[in-house]
C-alpha cells in the first residue's frame, strides 16, 4: 500500500501526530504500525495471586500497545521545560510550552475534564527544600490517574480509528529509502509512504539504533537512570502531595557531588513490574478513583550516569545491573531501609513485621549486592535529606524496590524540525532521545504533524 504518512509506534508521540494530521485535513492516507495490542486487549497477566512475577510475554502489555508505556502510567503530564526532555532546544521554549498546553486541552476534551492541575509556583515547599539542601523544580502538573488516562486514550482511539489505518501486533522490521519516500517492512509485507514518523519510545531503543546505523543517521550517547522505588505510608508525604502532587526534588550528594532526583511520585498508589526487552524492572502507578487508592505513596530515586570514552553503551550498563537484580531476586527485589543500613538482607518475616504493607509481590533481598556503591550511597543520602522535609522517610520500615532503570535512546541528530538527515523521516518522542515524558513526547508529535502538513497540503 502507498500512504502519505506512516507512523511507527502508537505511543503518545504517534497518537498525537495522527490526531493532529486528521484534525487538520481528511485528504491524507495515514497508517500506524504498532508492536503491541489495541488498548482494550492490553492486559498484564500478573494478578498477585496465581501469577506473581513477570512471565516474559511475547509483547509486554505494560510497555507496548496503543498508548505506549504511558497507557498504564499514572497519567502525569508535566507542563514545563525544566525537565521531561530538551524539546525546547529544537523548537523554542515558548512553542514547546504552547504545544504542551494544547495537548492538555485535547486530553481535557476527551475525558480528562475535572482532573486537577497542580503547580509548584509560589509553593512554601520550595523554601523548605532550599533550607535543607534540596531543590524543588518548577512545573504545572496535570494528573489524570491511570484510570482517567485510560478513558482519554480510549476516546482518542475511537475518534482516530475511523480516519487512520491501525496495524497492531505488527512490528516494523526495517526501513529503506524509496523513490519519493520510504519503504516499511513488516511481517505482513511492505508499505510505502511519502513521509515517515518514527515514535518507538524507550522500549524501541535497540531497534532505533539499528535503523539509524542502516540509514546513516548520526547519534550520540545518552544517559541511563538507575535507582530504586521507595514505598512508604502516604501520610509521610501528604503535606507535599496534597498541594503539589508530583514534586520533582533534586539533591546533590556531599560524598560524590552526584545528583539524585525524585521521579514519578504516586500518592496512594501501587508499585508495579515493567518488562523492557526481557528485563524486569519496577515502576509505580496511581489512580483518580478513590476506591482504587492505597495507604501508601511511592516514588523513584534515580541517579543519572553518562558514558563517553571508551565505553558508550549507557543502556547496556543499566541492563547489566537490572539483569543482576533479576538473577538474584527472580525479578524485582525489595528491602527495608533499616536492613539496608544495617548491611543485612530483608526476609519475608522482617517485611511482614514492618508497618508498610508492600503493594507489589517482590523477592526480599539485599540491594547492596546489585547497585554500585556510589549509586547506593547517593540514594541513602537522599533519603536522609528527604527525611528533613518529610519526617519518617528514613524510617526502618520504608521499602526500597530495585532496580528501577530508565533507559534512554541514543540521542538522534535532528534538525529544528525534528527531521533526520534523510528528508521526510522524522523521529519524535522518547525514541529520539529528545523527550523523556508524556507531555514532551505528545507535543513533539503535534509539532511534526504540523511540519508535515505544511509540506503536503
Amino acid at each position: 500500500m502507498n500512504y502519505d504518512v506512516i507512523i511507527i509506534g502508537a505511543g503518545p508521540g504517534g497518537i498525537f501526530s495522527a490526531y493532529e494530521l486528521t484534525k487538520k485535513t481528511d485528504k491524507l492516507k495515514i497508517a500506524v504500525f504498532e508492536t503491541g495490542n489495541p488498548l482494550q486487549k492490553r492486559k498484564c497477566p500478573i494478578d498477585g495471586k496465581k501469577i506473581t512475577h513477570c512471565i516474559n510475554c511475547p509483547t509486554c502489555a505494560i510497555m507496548n500497545g496503543f498508548g505506549g508505556a504511558g497507557a498504564f502510567s499514572d497519567g502525569k503530564y508535566n507542563i514545563t521545560n525544566d525537565f521531561g526532555g530538551t524539546l525546547y532546544e529544537y523548537i523554542g521554549r515558548q512553542r514547546a510550552l504552547e504545544l504542551m498546553h494544547y495537548v492538555d486541552d485535547i486530553n481535557m476534551s476527551h475525558g480528562g475534564q475535572g482532573t486537577k492541575l497542580y503547580s509548584t509556583a509560589g509553593s512554601q515547599f520550595k523554601k523548605l527544600c532550599m533550607q535543607n539542601g534540596l531543590t524543588l523544580l518548577d512545573a504545572s502538573v496535570r494528573h489524570l490517574g491511570t484510570d482517567i488516562n485510560y478513558v482519554v486514550l480510549e476516546n482518542i482511539y475511537n475518534e482516530l480509528r475511523e480516519k487512520v489505518e491501525f496495524f497492531f501486533n505488527t512490528p516494523v522490521e526495517r526501513i529503506e529509502k524509496a523513490e519519493g519516500g520510504y519503504k516499511v517492512f513488516h511481517k505482513g509485507g511492505e508499505d510505502e509512504a511519502k513521509k515517515l514518523i518514527v515514535s518507538v519510545g524507550r522500549s524501541g531503543s535497540k531497534w532505533m539504533e539499528e535503523v539509524c546505523s542502516s540509514l546513516g543517521i548520526g547519534t550520540k550517547s545518552n544517559r541511563v537512570d538507575l535507582g530504586v522505588r521507595v514505598e512508604l505510608p502516604a501520610e509521610i508525604f501528604s503535606h507535599i502531595t496534597d498541594t503539589l502532587y508530583e514534586s520533582k526534588i533534586v539533591y546533590r550528594t556531599r560524598k560524590f557531588e552526584d545528583y539524585v532526583r525524585t521521579f514519578c511520585m504516586n500518592p496512594n498508589g501501587i508499585v508495579v513490574n515493567e518488562n523492557t526487552n526481557g528485563i524486569v524492572t519496577v515502576n509505580g502507578h496511581s489512580f483518580e478513583d478513590p476506591s482504587r487508592k492505597t495507604g501508601n505513596t511511592n516514588f523513584a530515586l534515580l541517579v543519572s550516569k553518562h558514558f563517553s570514552e571508551p565505553f558508550k553503551d549507557s543502556n547496556g550498563y543499566g541492563e547489566s545491573i537490572a539483569r543482576l537484580s533479576n538473577m538474584l531476586g527472580g525479578g524485582v527485589m525489595v528491602q527495608r531501609f533499616g536492613d539496608l543500613e544495617r548491611g543485612r538482607r530483608s526476609t519475608v518475616k522482617r517485611i511482614e513485621e514492618g508497618v508498610v504493607r508492600p503493594t507489589l509481590s517482590a523477592t526480599p533481598g539485599d540491594l547492596s549486592l546489585v547497585l554500585p556503591k556510589r549509586i547506593l550511597d547517593g540514594i541513602i543520602e537522599m533519603i536522609h535529606a528527604l527525611d528533613k522535609i518529610a519526617p519518617g522517610t528514613a524510617n526502618d520500615d520504608t521499602l526500597l524496590y530495585g532496580v528501577e532503570v530508565k533507559f534512554y535512546n541514543m540521542e538522534v541528530n535532528l534538525s529544528n524540525r525534528l527531521e533526520t538527515c534523510c528528508p521526510g523521516l522524522f523521529i519524535i518522542g522518547d525514541g529520539s532521545g529528545v523527550t523523556h515524558s508524556l507531555s514532551h513526547a505528545s507535543a513533539s508529535g503535534v509539532f511534526v504533524a504540523d511540519e508535515i502538513l505544511e509540506e503536503l497540503l
